[in-house]
């Protein structure tokens, strides 16, 4: 017993053991305690701390780290140690940062043991590291149940294990590593803060053991009273203890204890008297003895205070948060000689840390450089993988597809001579130059996925599915990386160019020609065109020649205009503007036209230049991810194309499209988007740790030259092709545009045909009687002059027209014909044409004035025979007569 004063009680430390529940029963029932320090272990907390929590009796301890434990369902229950949860963390950021892909976690079979397991195994899966197996040892274990459980984890792939367990079984377990020689090179072993907080304790021949074992243990921050107290703490046990050795020192467990019964001590100063007897409940004799168990009277009080209470003490920080205490950090340490050193710092903050002295832009990191450097089992300077091959002389078994085509990629053959199955491939050698990137030697085998009579057994997605029923070890081949497949198999690196696209044939293989921009059309097309060019545009000049002044001038002017403004349609550049409503007419259609006429030239133009897509059927490779079966099958379908019962276009990968485009003599083109796909890559079970070494071998083959020189040897590009100019053309040809033309054509043919009519109609009196021969001449006569009548001429103009009428009507013609008598002859009314000169009766005297003609606009001037007569003056030149002048033009 230990007494205490406090200043305002007297606190006293009784001291048993709890072995036996009936203690902590006895304490309660007959001494009525008012807090309890203890048990020591996890397994025998559960009955005390029900004692305590239906006594209020708060129930202290600074060695159950069991998370089983805990005062949401028991609050009297006071933890100030660290929970095991809290090593879970730490021990997954030591296996991430070594990047092992593996643990099997060791532990005893009991609370203890139990407690930290569902907090590891999340812990770990949160880094992705698979836990294939789980090593659960009985805490009362005989030599030969650890050594055949020892034999059974060396049968493993999996070289990385943790220990959890209390010294006493770890000090057995580790002792018969040397006889189930499991300390050698490769093998990884981390133990927890139960075996790690007492190592000083421990047996020289068990650390001997041990030697490259990595712990974690709580991290305890140096300070002058923690000097101060370790030098009284190792004379005081030095005056006790003669044969006390250097190597033993106070472990976490001693410096906690202190740090709890302060806490007490603080607590019970603050609450006061503590003297108080229990609250006795009414029980019955024949009751058991819980029931006859009383309550505290202070416990509530002193259980808040002890919640409350705060100081910097020996271990640290002394702050409990929902009943414990608070983890700050772990010191990850190395068994090495006859103790151990310190090679890193873990904190819930900033991760891995070789010390502990965090600056402001220290960021959560769990890089191995943070650590010093570690001595491993077997080879100081060996960092163990954490896996190993097995050299029981078992090969990896690697399953490859049986193909019927595309053998440029997988092709398995049989040797009758020798009775060997032969598989090469681009694919197979690919996985030969990687794993001979691997560290360590892998054997291995192929094995054909096939029947017995030597097909395929089935489709890419039975292959990968095998792989998971562990008939095979791996897949090599052309296997495409999908998501539905990762679901039950690990895909390595891809070592192809990934994605989907589609190919067709090219319609224009020479595309450096100078004269490569008339191919869009054919011949008779580019002829029909530029004869509509010409005909419209003679159409419109012919519409719009009497009543346009943009269609009149020289001879070579109106010529070129005719050029001119249809084929400046072709731009839409024509700035000349029609007035006819036929010309209009004309016009709209032609443009419409020329629109789908240089629409369908630049989209051919452009298709020959760059890609074609004008796919209908599409074929797909039968049996892949994306039906031909081989080469030959997919080009012979190409080439028929749809209407012959092929297809237009094929679908498939990217891989697949560039063998096929190598041995096709560039008569076929990848077109489209590339869809996204992952590519091709090397299949293995789930959670496989040749994963990792292999992807990494892929990056290595694949950025050197050993990838194009297996590229170059599988996928060589073929020199005996066809002249380019063999091959059919994609021309436009007039079919194409045999409804336009025809639209464009009697458009043109109906405004002239309508023009036509209606100018002879408007001047028929005048060719009624005159040789069909001089008809032309008059009506090409009057063509060539402007119409006046036209709303197209300003009034200017027809002053001018005016005064020449006026002038024409004084003139007698020629040769006794006048313009009147030639009127006159048209007109039934009149008898005869006079052979002389007579003066014309409606001339006014000479010296007057002719008076203004009517409006032109009125009808019955434009009917009237001035008109006429002033149309049949404008063909006469110089006084000659229409019989002279047509004489002459003959």
């Amino acid at each position: 017993m230990v007494r205490i004063l406090l200043r305002k009680c007297k606190l006293e430390f009784l001291k048993f053991n709890f072995f036996f529940s009936n203690t902590a029963l006895d304490l309660l029932k007959n001494i009525q305690v008012q807090a309890i320090i203890g048990p020591e272990t996890s397994s025998q907390d559960n009955f005390v701390v029900d004692l305590g929590n239906k006594a209020q009796v708060p129930i202290v301890s600074f060695s159950a780290t069991s998370p089983s434990l805990s005062s949401t369902k028991t609050p009297y229950f006071v933890r100030t140690c660290l929970n095991d949860s809290t090593q879970a963390k730490a021990i997954s950021s030591i296996v991430k940062a070594f990047g092992w892909r593996e643990a099997v976690p060791i532990y005893e079979d009991t609370d203890f043991g139990n407690g930290i397991i569902p907090y590891l195994i999340d812990a770990l899966q949160e880094i992705d590291t698979r836990v294939p197996y789980r090593s659960v040892i009985p805490p009362l274990a005989s030599d030969d149940q650890i050594l055949a459980e020892l034999y059974k984890l060396k049968t493993m792939q999996t070289r990385v294990f943790i220990v959890h367990m209390p010294s006493s079984l770890g000090s057995r377990f580790f002792s018969k590593f040397k006889m189930a020689e499991m300390m050698t090179k490769g093998y990884v072993w981390i133990v927890t803060d139960g075996i790690t907080n007492l190592l000083s304790s421990m047996d020289p021949s068990v650390i001997d053991c041990m030697q490259g074992v990595l712990g974690i243990r709580p991290y305890v921050p140096k300070s002058k009273e923690l000097e101060n107290f370790e030098a009284r703490w190792r004379k005081k046990l030095q005056q006790e203890n003669p044969d006390f050795g250097s190597r033993d020192s106070l472990d976490i467990y001693g410096l906690l204890a202190y740090d709890t019964v302060w806490a007490l001590a603080m607590a019970a100063e603050k609450v006061g008297e503590t003297s108080f007897p229990y609250q006795q409940v009414q029980a019955t004799d024949n009751s058991m003895d819980l029931a006859k168990l009383g309550a505290s009277q202070i416990g509530p009080k002193l259980l808040e205070t002890i919640l409350e209470t705060k100081f910097r003490g020996l271990s640290g920080d002394f702050r409990l948060i929902n009943g414990q205490l608070q983890s700050s950090a772990f010191q990850i340490v190395n068994v090495i000689g006859n103790g151990w050193r310190q090679v890193g710092v873990w904190t819930p903050k900033y991760g891995i840390l070789k010390e502990m002295n965090v600056t402001s832009t220290q960021v959560y990191s769990t890089l191995k450089n943070n650590l010093h450097t570690i001595i491993w089992p077997g080879d100081p300077m060996f960092v163990p993988k954490g896996w190993v091959i097995l050299t029981s002389g078992k090969k990896l078994r690697i399953g490859v597809p049986v193909k019927n085509g595309f053998n440029q990629f997988v092709n398995v053959s049989h040797n009758p001579d020798t009775n060997e199955t032969i598989v090469t491939g681009y694919c197979i050698d690919v996985f030969k130059a990687v794993m001979e990137e691997l560290p360590y030697a892998v054997p291995y085998e192929f094995i054909p996925f096939q029947k017995a009579d030597g097909k395929s057994a089935g489709n890419y997605n039975d292959l990968v599915y095998q792989v998971h029923l562990q008939n095979y070890d791996a897949v090599v081949g052309d296997t495409t990386i999908i998501a539905n497949r990762s679901l039950y198999v690990d895909f390595t690196l891809p070592y192809t160019e990934s994605g989907v696209s589609s190919m067709v044939p090219l319609r224009n293989y020479d595309r450096k020609k100078a004269w490569n921009f008339l191919k869009p059309l054919n011949r008779d097309l580019w002829i029909t065109s530029g004869a509509f060019f010409i005909f419209t545009g003679f159409v419109v000049w012919l519409l719009e020649h009497r009543i346009n002044e943009d269609f009149r001038g020289p001879i070579n002017h109106q010529i070129g205009m005719i050029f001119w403004f249809s084929f400046s349609t072709l731009v839409f550049a024509h700035r000349e503007k029609v007035a006819s409503n036929l010309a209009r007419f004309v016009v709209i259609i032609w443009v419409f036209v020329v629109l789908i006429l240089t629409s369908s030239y630049t989209a051919s133009l452009t298709s020959m230049l760059t890609l074609q897509t004008n796919g209908e059927n599409i074929g797909y490779q039968a049996g892949s991810f994306v039906a031909y079966n081989s080469v030959d099958e997919c080009n012979e379908g190409l080439l028929k194309g749809t209407r012959n019962g092929g297809f237009a276009a094929a679908f498939d990968e990217v891989p697949y499209i560039k063998l096929f485009l190598a041995s096709s003599c560039s008569k076929y083109t990848m077109v489209g988007p590339i869809y996204k796909t992952d590519g091709f890559g090397f299949v293995f079970p789930r959670g496989s740790p040749l994963v990792p070494d292999i992807s990494r071998a892929i990056l290595h083959v694949t950025e050197g030259d050993k990838m194009a020189q297996i590229e170059a040897a599988w996928f060589e590009q073929q020199t005996n092709c066809a002249d380019p100019d063999t091959f059919s053309s994609n021309s436009l040809t007039m079919n194409s545009f045999r409804g336009l033309f025809l639209i464009a054509g009697v458009a043109s043919l109906l405004a002239l045909l309508v023009f036509l009519i209606t100018f002879c109609y408007e001047h028929r009196h005048l060719i009624a009687k005159v040789p069909w021969w001089k008809k032309i001449v008059i009506l090409a006569r009057i063509f060539d002059g402007k119409d006046l009548s036209s709303h197209t001429f300003r009034r200017s103009d027809f002053s001018s027209h005016t005064m020449r009428r006026n002038n024409y009507e004084d003139q007698n013609v020629t040769d006794g014909v006048s313009v009147e008598n030639l009127q006159n002859n048209n007109t039934p009314q009149q008898s005869s044409i006079s052979n002389h000169t007579d003066e014309n009766p409606t001339s006014p005297p000479k010296g007057q004035k002719n008076e203004d003609p009517p409006p032109y606009q009125s009808k019955s001037y434009q009917n009237s025979p001035t008109r006429d007569n002033l149309l049949l003056s404008l063909v006469n030149i110089e006084g000659s007569s229409v019989h002279e002048m047509t004489d002459e033009m003959i």
